[in-house]
């Protein structure tokens, strides 16, 4: 039983940490009217140091507003609102601590053993704002744990954003 236990444990933790680490996140300008746009262009984030990713990134921004109705406009023709994203990637460090022997985990004595893990995440964060007063209106905002398979990396994505796009354009408060 004890070592049933301690196996459990460190497995709880592990995916308690991945879910805190999975997430989208959106917020906007409670007082923006959305109907009031119409196109878009990009403007200058922080890109992906991967230009495939940078690309994929691009490309399903650029897919999800168009969805939406909202096209897309170079720069310098006068568009309604800008579009950037940033990227990031980092590690986050999981403890598992393992302990055997002695009265039990929860009693101390026995043996224990800690490993450190890092596990690689990720953070996309886009934002759009009225590209005449350069005021931001929206935002979103997903992190996730990155794998070292593209294909599973470009999934995450793809899910992410059509998060972060269901219910774009946010409606006006009434």
């Amino acid at each position: 039983m004890k070592r049933h236990r301690s196996f459990w444990i460190p497995l709880a933790l592990m995916f308690l940490i991945g879910t805190a680490l999975a997430g989208v996140k959106t917020d906007w300008d409670q007082s923006a009217n959305f109907s009031n746009y119409k196109t878009f262009a990009w403007g200058k984030g922080t890109p992906a140091k991967n230009p495939l990713m940078d690309q994929r990134i691009v490309e399903g921004v650029n897919k999800r507003l168009a969805d939406k109705n909202f096209l897309r406009v170079e720069p310098n023709n006068n568009p309604d609102l800008i579009v950037l994203y940033h990227a990031a990637s980092g590690q986050q460090t999981q403890l598992n601590t393992t302990s055997t022997g002695g009265w039990g985990w929860y009693w101390g004595g026995g043996m224990s053993t800690t490993t450190v893990n890092t596990i690689p995440v990720g953070q996309l964060t886009v934002d759009i704002g009225d590209a005449k007063t350069n005021k931001l209106l929206w935002m979103g905002s997903a992190s996730d744990t990155l794998s070292n398979d593209p294909q599973k990396n470009q999934k995450k994505l793809e899910s992410a954003l059509d998060k972060m796009f269901k219910n774009f354009p946010p409606q006006p408060k009434k």
